[in-house]
């Protein structure tokens, strides 16, 4: 089916996004304590950013 890589990168991603609290909570924990510090500006730039990256690899692969 056409589905089935869009599933499985949302599965990686869930494992990638698993793997700072599994490993190491306390720092993960202290990331997103300083995360809800940041400004709605600042959060979106990251998401910009994130998505932007994002976007850059997915066309640098297909």
């Amino acid at each position: 089916m056409s589905s089935d890589p869009l599933w499985l990168a949302l599965a990686l991603v869930l494992v990638f996004e698993g793997l700072l609290p599994l490993l190491a909570p306390t720092l993960w924990r202290r990331v997103f304590t300083d995360m809800m510090r940041l400004r709605d500006g600042q959060l979106r730039f990251f998401g910009l950013i994130s998505v932007g990256s994002g976007l850059l690899l997915w066309w640098l692969l297909a």
